[in-house]
């Protein structure tokens, strides 16, 4: 997962654009005072993150994908494999959806705006 590809993008917090600025403001997303804070604009290439309002509206649908898959994943692998009593399973599960909803959150805005904005390794920025 090298720099140019939307996936060190998306999981290192940086600018779809360039991958040198950060997208969010803190890169902890257990810094819940400011795990949503976003930079209004990148602080090397001044791509824009804030395109319109409502744009990370579908953010919402790929939060879901992914809440999807680890609902899928936690099934096949408590209830199918090991064979766990559904009061296990479903405690199991509700804990990871609370203690992993700040960093789906992120993800799915990072994945969205890399739906729409690819690498140019030609563009002009102000980073080192």
């Amino acid at each position: 997962m090298g720099k140019g590809t939307k996936l060190y993008s998306i999981f290192f917090n940086k600018c779809p654009r360039c991958q040198r600025g950060n997208f969010f403001a803190v890169n902890n997303p257990y810094n819940l005072k400011r795990f949503d804070h976003m930079n209004p604009q990148c602080s090397c290439c001044g791509e824009r993150f804030d395109k319109e309002p409502g744009y990370y509206t579908g953010a919402l649908y790929v939060s879901y994908a992914y809440y999807t898959a680890l609902i899928v994943t936690c099934f096949i692998v408590l209830e199918v494999l090991l064979d766990w009593e559904l009061s296990y399973f479903l405690t199991v599960l509700i804990s990871l959806i609370i203690i992993l909803t700040p960093p789906v959150f992120r993800l799915a805005r990072l994945t969205w705006i890399n739906f729409f904005i690819s690498f140019d390794a030609h563009k002009p920025t102000s980073c080192p």
